[in-house]
Order: structure tokens, then C-alpha cells, then sequence
């Protein structure tokens, strides 16, 4: 039998983790020690490994649940089927890998990045294509002439700055999708996303910041890309930054 502090230090996971599982009743150990504290017994952790393979693989607390509860569950068809999706992220990110070896061996001859280049840089996200949407439909506004005018001036270092922030932010925003947008710890993130878009590239009041947010739902190319971190980010972020945006206005 472990404790609560043995499990955690086991699977690299927080005691207020598996507190809320407990709690939500996705990982609830029977047995109670007597000085009142819940054990978990091996069972406990097999269902543990299975909850965190599963949000690995982006699924929501929700839908795990319903998973391992399910009539049949069959341990070891979901470790092989874990195996086959774990293999494809394998090949993903060795694509990755080499791109990112790619872009290092360009910098390092001084070659200038093409357009190619920069769709591999960005995982298949091509922002050229944007370019000639964005003049036309926010090319007099203040905020397209102000982002030009600070892209000008960024170097490659500046580019793959910005790049890491935003996956940072991206991650720390889909590990936190089985909480409410207006949780502390999602506002935190979604601060930290404002601040990035406001110092990076235009100064982006409440209202704007609100419009960018409801966009992520609207061009399903804004979508596909935030939702390739986790399917339903791109949803998850616009309730996020809504509740973000009232906030920052109130005490504006």
C-alpha cells in the first residue's frame, strides 16, 4: 500500500493532483490507514499509469474517466493502443528534431530563411500565407502598422524567442483544459499570453485582446493550428481570454 506523498514522488505528479482525482472520483483509493489517511494499493496505480497516458494523448479528465469505467476495459489493448500513438509522436517529433537541425545548419552558413523554411521552423504553420489577408483587411489599423514596425526589426534569435514563449504558454494553457477559464492558474497563463502579444508585437487593449481571442474560433486556420497542442485549446483559450479581457477593462 503507498500514500499519498509515495504515489506522487512515483509518478511525478502533485499530492493536490491526485487529490482532485479523488475528488472527481477518477482515482479513488478504498483503502483508509488508520490514522485516516487514503492508501493506494497497485490497482491504483495501473489506473493512475492509464490516466496519465491518457492526457498525454489529450484527452480531458472527463473523457478518461469514462474510458476506464467503461464495461470491459481491457488494460492491455489500451498499453498497445498507448504504444501505436506513443510510436507516431516518436516519428513527429524526430521530424521536428531534424527541421529545427535544418534551421540551425542555415543560421550557423548565414543563409537567409525562405519561405519554406520558415513553415518547417513553425511545424507546418506557414504565417506568409497570412501576410496579404492581413494587410487588407487591418492594414490601416494601429495595431497592424505598430506589428509590422516591430517585426522589421527582430532577428532569427528573436523569432525562436518568441517561438519557445508561445509553446511555453500553449502547453501550461492545455494541461490546465480540465479547469474553468476564469481558474487563477489559467489566468496566469492567459496573462502571460497578453504580455507576450502586447510587448512582442502591438499594444493590445481589453477589447482587441477579445476580438483575437473569438478569431481563434472564427478562421478555422487560427483553430487547426492552436489545436494541434491539444484539440479544443483554440475553444478553451477564447472563453479564457473573454474572462481575461472583462477583467483587465474593470480595472482599467
Amino acid at each position: 500500500m503507498y500514500t499519498v506523498k509515495m504515489v506522487a514522488d512515483l509518478a511525478g505528479v502533485s499530492i493536490r493532483t491526485l487529490h482532485y482525482y479523488d475528488q472527481i472520483g477518477l482515482l479513488r483509493p478504498a483503502p483508509v490507514s488508520p490514522s485516516g489517511y487514503r492508501l493506494y494499493a497497485d490497482a491504483d496505480l495501473a489506473r493512475l499509469q492509464q490516466i496519465l497516458f491518457y492526457r498525454e494523448l489529450g484527452f480531458s479528465l472527463q473523457q478518461i474517466k469514462e474510458i476506464l469505467d467503461r464495461p470491459g476495459f481491457d488494460l492491455r489493448e489500451a498499453l498497445q493502443n498507448h504504444r501505436e500513438m506513443l510510436l507516431a509522436q516518436k516519428e513527429r517529433l524526430e521530424r521536428l528534431i531534424h527541421t529545427v537541425d535544418r534551421t540551425l545548419e542555415r543560421m550557423e552558413r548565414g543563409m537567409p530563411m525562405e519561405p519554406k523554411d520558415w513553415k518547417e521552423l513553425f511545424d507546418g504553420f506557414d504565417p506568409s500565407q497570412y501576410e496579404e489577408e492581413a494587410r487588407q483587411r487591418w492594414g490601416k489599423t494601429q495595431a497592424y502598422q505598430e506589428s509590422v514596425e516591430r517585426a522589421r526589426r527582430y532577428t532569427r534569435d528573436d523569432w525562436e524567442s518568441i517561438k519557445k514563449e508561445s509553446q511555453e504558454i500553449y502547453q501550461h494553457l492545455a494541461d490546465l483544459m480540465d479547469r474553468a477559464p476564469d481558474d487563477p492558474e489559467v489566468q496566469h497563463w492567459i496573462g502571460r499570453w497578453h504580455q507576450l502579444i502586447d510587448q512582442r508585437f502591438y499594444t493590445c487593449p481589453p477589447d482587441l485582446f477579445r476580438c483575437l481571442g473569438e478569431m481563434y474560433l472564427q478562421d478555422e486556420r487560427f483553430t487547426a493550428n492552436i489545436d494541434r497542442i491539444r484539440k479544443g485549446l483554440a475553444a478553451f483559450m477564447k472563453e479564457a481570454m473573454a474572462v481575461y479581457a472583462d477583467r483587465l477593462a474593470t480595472r482599467s
